[in-house]
């Protein structure tokens, strides 16, 4: 079974699930919504640059001594979390390892329960300032920048990261028991390689291997789509806790289905009008958030964004979706979305 829950240093995590961080996908309006679905012990954000956070805290603090109003730039909203998100981690990627400690510093000021630090990203961009799962290939950088968070703040740190640059590459182990020495409270892993970026299967026999090579928590994350498949990896690695990431997306239940396939042994699968009133009361806090932050052209981004997820699988979701994309404000999108939830769910009665 998935545990029921279990602890990040002095932070109880209740259940043992994780919402994966995802670029694009985990700002606090989704967090929340997962929040309200129920199940998800921990939320993380999206992934956030440590020199933005650093520039980001120097501009706050010159603005403080002026009097000045500092409008609110993409890491701010990277890093704005509403109360009812807590447990949160805030993840940071960085090769700096001064300017890490200063941006895990600004988290913890923030009021974040944990701080994570990504070495899993194998996009190019983020690769090639050696972020991410670029440092993969630089253990005495990785080891520099945990020694260095760690020193720098009292909130638990934990990292993700991959099983290494490719198949001939393999450092998972190295990097979990690097984690240990250097005082991290938990550790996980997405067992693909950054060669394979998200193609081909995910290896949970490594996940395993690192759950046997260390005494940290170990999270598994991995193509877990299904609340069978978080009992699977589990039961197949004896990981602490399960994340679930793209799967989230699109059934943002699932993390209570988990829940209740624990509890049950089954699950339920929400009707089309749970999902008609999910999309609608989403699209309706994307569209307030936009208007109190000062970016509805960010927010009618999303429910493009959204469209593709939260109509997978939904009869004739394919004509809502192009309806959506050519559509430029959010109060069109929530008209067009009633319309046809409407006629779809008269018809299907």
């Amino acid at each position: 079974m998935v545990p029921r829950s279990f602890s990040i240093g002095p932070v109880r995590i209740a259940p043992a699930t994780v919402l994966a961080p995802m670029a694009g996908v985990t700002d606090t309006v989704f967090r929340r919504l997962i929040r309200e679905q129920g199940g998800c012990g921990l939320i993380m954000t999206e992934f956030t640059s440590s020199h933005g956070v650093v520039a980001t805290a120097k501009r706050a603090a010159a603005a403080a001594i002026t009097g000045k109003t500092v409008k609110p730039g993409r890491t701010f909203r990277y890093l704005h979390f509403e109360p009812e998100e807590h447990p949160i981690s805030a993840q940071l990627f960085g090769s700096d390892p001064e300017v890490m400690a200063d941006a895990a510093r600004y988290c913890q000021d923030q009021g974040f329960d944990i701080v994570d630090i990504n070495f899993g990203c194998p996009v190019k961009k983020v690769v090639t300032c050696n972020g991410g799962s670029g440092l993969l290939r630089d253990l005495p950088l990785v080891e520099r920048i945990l020694r260095s968070v760690r020193a720098a703040i009292d909130i638990p740190l934990t990292m993700k990261f991959r099983a290494g640059w490719s198949d001939t590459e393999l450092v998972a182990v190295r990097m979990a028991k690097l984690a240990e020495d250097c005082g991290l409270q938990a550790v996980a892993l997405h067992p693909r390689t950054r060669e394979q970026g998200y193609s081909g299967k995910a290896d949970w026999t490594r996940i395993a291997e690192i759950k046997a090579a260390v005494k940290l928590p170990v999270i598994g994350n991995g193509d877990i789509v299904t609340p069978e498949d978080a009992f699977r990896m589990a039961r197949e690695t004896g990981c602490d806790a399960v994340m679930v990431g793209r799967a989230a997306s699109s059934n943002p239940w699932i993390f209570r289905q988990i829940e209740q396939y624990a509890v049950t042994g089954a699950y339920d699968t929400p009707p089309e009008s749970a999902r008609y009133d999910l999309m609608r009361h989403y699209y309706t806090m994307l569209a307030a958030h936009g208007v109190t932050e000062l970016c509805n052209s960010d927010a009618v981004g999303k429910m493009k964004q959204f469209a593709t997820y939260f109509t997978h699988g939904v009869r004739n979701g394919s004509k809502l979706r192009a309806e959506i994309y050519h559509a430029h404000d959010a109060t069109t999108i929530l008209d067009l979305v009633d319309a046809f939830f409407e006629q779809e769910l008269t018809v299907a009665g």
